[in-house]
């Protein structure tokens, strides 16, 4: 059984995230989705929020579940069995920064990471720039679940007006 994680802040999950996890789900046997817990950085959402946004929004493919991790990653694979690190590129940027972790990451403990370019239509997305959009009024519900919208327009406080899309 091939079991990966595809690990992030997730700080809102975008339709960018659920394009890679979507894709991972169909690849691999299993896939954990892993929210980063960074006591050095105040998420928008709390992580138990995060993590039942994503719970709701990759519900829909059964062999993925939904964790939480503190520390090195590759520990955290280590203690759940997990084999890969799977991790979207947006762009070049994106390669040259994972490339790094990823190099040390299998120095460490020898867990590999799939590298899977994003859809061009969330190459631009990003859960900051959501986030920073979002507080100024901007409509980024096209980029967000449904359930996600709502979620930042309630923390943001720019009304629940806008229609986001489904998973």
């Amino acid at each position: 059984m091939t079991h990966v994680v595809c690990p992030g802040s997730f700080d809102p999950p975008t339709l960018g995230h659920l394009d890679v996890i979507g894709r991972a789900a169909g690849l691999f046997d299993r896939v954990t989705v892993a929210v980063l817990v960074n006591p050095d950085k105040k998420g928008l959402f709390p992580v138990d929020e995060r993590m039942d946004l994503l719970r709701a929004v990759t519900g829909g493919w059964p062999n993925v579940d939904v964790d939480s991790f503190h520390g090195l990653l590759v520990d955290y694979c280590s203690g759940a069995g997990i084999g890969a690190i799977v991790k979207g590129l947006r762009a070049v940027s994106d390669f040259d920064y994972e490339l790094q972790m990823a190099q040390m990451n299998h120095g460490l403990t020898g867990v590999d990471t799939m590298f899977l370019p994003t859809s061009p239509a969330y190459s631009f997305v990003s859960s900051s720039l959501v986030k920073q959009v979002a507080a100024y009024g901007g409509d980024v519900s096209h980029l967000l679940p449904d359930v996600v919208a709502a979620a930042l327009a309630g923390k943001t406080g720019t009304g629940d007006h806008r229609a986001g899309r489904s998973a």
